[in-house]
């Protein structure tokens, strides 16, 4: 079976994407990064379009490719132009890529309409710039710009164009789904017809997602033979996007058993690989992303997740590690006992001895979860809520009372402090506590009251803050769930508490004593959960 070639155009299609802009030293990581995992070509950008690039490609110079071959991009030489006059050619050449990678016109109404000039001289244009570029000794990519759209309005002239490329001496003749609007039934069409008329060159295909069916394309051009696939890492591109290599380099191998340079055992690198881009693209990560995303094999419903703790495949269609990546079981109103006693697996919390716990558990976090709690990213509330019910829970403090003021000053800012009563034992203690905000001067204060009985506090670090609105049309006066996400200071654990309330400082009590109380049994206390 003939090895699919991925090309990967994040850093030139990718970077068209709004709020996405690479530096320089940007680029630079995601080519090492993309190599690493043994991507075949890596398209570095348009060294005709902006300095940049340029830069970019004479820094590349000196990193040392270990598998990727490293590409630049350029249209085809402009109409009435011969190639060796066309500044964008000589642009591609004097950047010294191994592989460039240009684009010439399909689509009749591209040609006369975009362009303005004739059928013929469109024709000329592609051949001459391609036999230029191979006469220079370069792999020669040819895109075959809007190819479906132009497929739909003659095929005929479609189809010729791709002959002139070949003509001219191209590697490939990678045909592309411009506008994204294409359905599978179209590109199995454009891509049989285009490897019946040129059964002995290379057919690749390059899909843009406005349609949602960038993969569904890709995959349905692979099925008809194409055999180099061009993509972005999580999607990234103009407009909705280009087909996501993280979803089709997984799918070719696992689904289609496609060989690829990049092996199955190379996949549990992915999930890395797509957040590293992503963290260097500075998005947010998607994590509804199949495969890599937290969301891929997270189960929430009860049945599920008794299913799963059974027979794994019988909710996941591949076992998560092999991409990267682990399976989540989420606590809610929709949670059973098993997704009690997957948690308690988690923690290391042994529920034999307590039958009961796990039924009262549920029956709790139900009832909190309809007040507004939501125990996704708050499981470490949800192991407390468990230990209470087994009798387990050490009595860390008590509340007395607390209270916090916000002063706003005539010279600017807010002043914002809060003083804590707790007791611990037999003992009570006042502390004081100053901050950026109310929560954060909570934070200082509670910890202050707690030091001289726990020293263990210090090594506590709040690490997140989130609130999201639960019932929105309430105004002002709407109900609020904060989640806190807190670390002990190596970094080695971190875990998630939640709370909820009408007033944003009661729910944000909640979450961080939550964080307080878990930190201290994890790093004073451990003996409890193996014990327990």
């Amino acid at each position: 079976m003939t090895r699919i070639e991925i090309f990967d155009t994040t850093l030139r299609d990718g970077s068209q994407g709004e709020g996405v802009s690479f530096s320089l030293q940007d680029k630079m990581k995601i080519l090492r990064c993309l190599d690493e995992f043994q991507v075949d070509y890596v398209e570095g950008g348009w060294p005709g379009s902006n300095p940049k690039d340029v830069e970019f490609f004479q820094a590349a110079r000196s990193v040392p490719l270990r598998h990727s071959r490293l590409s630049s991009f350029g249209s085809t030489r402009r109409a009435g132009k011969s190639p060796d006059a066309d500044a964008n050619l000589r642009a591609l050449l004097e950047v010294e890529t191994p592989v460039v990678t240009i684009f010439g016109k399909s689509w009749k109404l591209h040609v006369t309409e975009v362009v303005r000039t004739t059928l013929e001289e469109n024709l000329r244009m592609i051949e001459e710039s391609v036999r230029f570029l191979r006469e220079k000794d370069r792999e020669v990519i040819y895109d075959a710009e809007h190819f479906f759209d132009g497929y739909r309005d003659d095929p005929d002239y479609a189809v010729q164009t791709l002959r002139a490329a070949a003509a001219g001496g191209a590697h490939c003749l990678v045909l592309c789904d411009t506008n994204g609007g294409s359905l599978p039934a179209e590109i199995r069409a454009g891509v049989r017809a285009a490897r019946e008329a040129l059964p002995e060159t290379k057919i690749g295909i390059h899909a843009h997602n406005d349609g949602g069916l960038a993969v569904a394309n890709t995959l349905a051009a692979v099925e008809q033979g194409a055999i180099h696939v061009q993509g972005t890492f999580n999607g990234l591109g103009e407009r909705c996007g280009n087909a996501d290599l993280s979803t089709l380099i997984p799918t070719l191998i696992l689904k289609m058993g496609r060989k690829l340079s990049i092996t199955e055992a190379m996949l549990s690198g992915l999930s890395r690989t797509a957040r590293y881009i992503c963290a260097i693209s500075n998005m947010s990560f998607p994590e509804n992303h199949p495969f890599v995303g937290q969301m891929a094999f997270a189960h929430k419903g009860g049945v599920h997740v008794n299913s799963v703790m059974k027979v794994a495949s019988s909710y996941e269609h591949i076992q998560p590690q092999i991409v990267g990546n682990s399976r989540r079981v989420l606590l809610s109103e929709l949670a059973g006992r098993s997704n009690i006693e997957y948690l308690a697996e988690t923690e290391g919390i042994h529920l034999r001895d307590h039958p009961e716990a796990a039924r009262h558990a549920v029956n709790e976090i139900k009832r909190l979860e309809h007040l507004g709690y939501v125990f996704e990213g708050g499981e470490a509330s949800a192991a407390l809520i468990l230990l209470r019910h087994m009798g387990k829970l050490p009595d860390y403090f008590d509340l007395i009372r607390y209270r916090t003021a916000v002063e706003h000053r005539s010279t600017g800012g807010t002043f914002n402090e809060a003083t804590v009563k707790i007791r611990v034992g037999s003992e009570e203690r006042l502390a004081v506590g100053e901050g950026v905000g109310p929560v954060n001067a909570l934070d200082d204060a509670l910890r202050n009251a707690l030091g001289q009985f726990y020293p263990e506090v210090e090594n506590i670090i709040l690490k997140d803050y989130k609130v999201r609105i639960v019932n929105v049309t309430a105004g002002t006066k709407a109900r609020v769930c904060v989640t806190i996400e807190s670390t002990d200071r190596t970094g080695g654990l971190v875990w998630g508490t939640v709370g909820a309330s009408e007033n944003v400082v009661e729910a944000s009590w909640s979450a961080l004593t939550d964080g307080i109380s878990y930190g201290l049994l994890r790093l004073r206390d451990p003996q409890i959960l193996a014990a327990s």
